[in-house]
């Protein structure tokens, strides 16, 4: 938990940082788009759907002290990423033009120099990928020796390296820097974790100089990926799209998006990943078990958390969107125009937020029962709807007289919501009821809670052109907490009663 909250803090310091040198630029956002092709390759060769494969079958190897079939698996892998990520980080360097042009940035083709920076940008950070391959892998292999602390800092060993970039290199090689930075992160993000694969007492040094084929073994976790690889392809299909459409927008489109998306994400980390990280193992045990109703109890439980949550958080984003994106970036070349454009798209992602965090706990909990192709397929539908959804809204909000990046924002929450109704449908029917009664209780009364926060940020927010933006923002945190906090109170909600009773018993100890 620690290691994860460095992480995040570490991406904040980054943003505010970048946020100072380039603001919403668009040599920031080419960079960005430059950066959104070494993700993709990572995520689609080496991420989530090799980590979800490769685990438990090195797992299953390592349990029956099979030392040998274990790395043998592991070299044979590392091999294949590496020559896979390798030939298509160069065909990507090679195309990089014609990637840019009809594919990732159309709208660049137009300014040949940001387009040619474009080019540039991304070919640098296509090395990155290579080396996020290898990590992401030998991730796999500690956490399958149950080592989680190391892992846990890659991401933050990342941004420091962004940061590095930033720093130091972009005051001589400009928004270059960023991208050298991105290289610089990679290489931390893998060599922080190699000390710690030399300390195990296994045959570590087989990932480098062992046997190695594609034999049953290596196709059985590649089959295992095909489910996987498909959601992250729909996804990062997705994600190409809006980018595409943003690129044709004003050149801040792209860099306004990253900053809102990044402070939701934000959000929904702190909320929603930690009562799903903690849910997980129980609903794990209860379905091997065949505790059906006492699955449903936990399930109806989290998701009361979550909503009690995650509701009063977007509306404190919607309302305090402004002095928070000021307070944190608002300094040097992000100017109160890049405020304006990022609080824009920030009021239609945190609308989100709800649809993002209750996704997170159903899909906990379809993993849980040994069921990756439900999410996959549902969530293959909500993208497909995300991109239509984005072709509409980008369309329709100009002839409001809105900036149309909103409307990029909103078919991705749209299609969240719709995402995470579908999820607890199937799961509701799955297990005959998910206590709807008690769910929906527990939506009423973080309704009226938030109901009462809202109204006392609308009062607060009255005076804001008299207050500092760090007090407005600060201030406004705090205010709407504590009427958040007194209504429940109020309301005698459950969950409050339980958390006031438990303190009452630690202070009293």
């Amino acid at each position: 938990m620690i290691a994860t909250l460095l992480g995040q803090l570490a991406g904040l310091a980054r943003s505010i940082i970048v946020a100072r040198l380039f603001g919403s630029s668009p040599e920031y956002s080419a960079f960005l788009y430059g950066n959104r092709v070494s993700e993709t390759l990572f995520l689609l060769i080496a991420g989530g759907a090799l980590g979800s494969a490769f685990i438990p079958t090195f797992t299953g190897f390592l349990a029956k002290d099979d030392q040998s079939s274990a790395w043998k698996l592991a070299a044979s892998l590392a091999r294949l990423l590496t020559i896979t990520l390798s030939l298509l980080a160069l065909l990507a360097a090679f195309f990089a033009p014609q990637i840019v042009r009809h594919a990732i940035a159309p709208g660049f083709a137009s300014d040949p120099d940001l387009f040619s920076l474009t080019v540039e940008l991304m070919r640098i950070q296509l090395i990155a990928a290579i080396l996020f391959g290898l990590g992401g892998l030998i991730v796999g292999i500690l956490n399958a020796h149950q080592i989680f602390l190391i892992p846990a800092l890659t991401p933050a060993m990342y941004q420091l390296g962004i940061i590095f970039g930033a720093l130091a290199l972009s005051p001589i090689m400009g928004v270059h820097g960023l991208a050298w930075g991105v290289v610089i992160g990679a290489v931390l993000y893998l060599g922080i974790q190699i000390p710690q694969l030399l300390k195990l007492k296994t045959d570590r040094w087989s990932l480098v100089t062992g046997h190695w084929s594609l034999d049953s073994n290596v196709r059985h976790v590649l089959l295992l990926m095909g489910p996987r690889l498909i959601g992250v392809a729909v996804v990062q299909v997705n994600f190409w799209v809006n980018a595409a459409l943003a690129s044709q927008m004003s050149g801040e489109s792209m860099a306004a998006l990253s900053y809102a998306f990044a402070l939701m994400l934000m959000a929904q980390a702190a909320i929603a990943q930690s009562v799903a990280n903690a849910a997980m193992p129980t609903f794990s045990a209860q379905h091997a078990l065949g505790q059906r109703d006492e699955m449903r109890a936990s399930l109806a439980a989290s998701l009361r958390g979550i909503i009690f949550l995650a509701l009063p958080a977007a509306l404190g984003l919607i309302l305090l969107r402004e002095p928070l994106v000021a307070m944190l970036y608002q300094r040097g070349e992000f100017d109160s125009q890049s405020t304006q454009l990022v609080s824009w798209a920030l009021l239609w992602y945190a609308a989100g937020l709800p649809g993002h965090s209750i996704m997170e706990i159903l899909t906990r909990a379809f993993y849980a029962q040994h069921d990756t192709k439900t999410p996959v397929v549902i969530g293959t539908i909500a993208m497909s709807l995300n991109v239509a959804f984005s072709f509409t809204f980008a369309a329709l909000f100009p002839r409001f007289g809105w900036e149309p990046l909103g409307g990029l924002a909103l078919a991705n929450s749209l299609a969240t919501a719709l995402e995470a109704a579908a999820l607890f449908v199937v799961m509701r029917k799955r297990l005959g009821g998910i206590e709807g009664a008690h769910v929906a209780r527990g939506f009423v009364h973080a309704g009226l809670g938030t109901l009462g926060m809202s109204l006392a940020l609308v009062m607060w927010n009255q005076p804001g052109g008299s207050l500092n933006r760090f007090v407005l923002a600060a201030g406004g945190i705090l205010l709407g907490g504590l009427v958040y906090g007194a209504a429940l109170i109020l309301l005698r909600v459950p969950e409050i009663q339980s958390l006031i009773r438990f303190a009452k018993r630690k202070f009293t100890r």
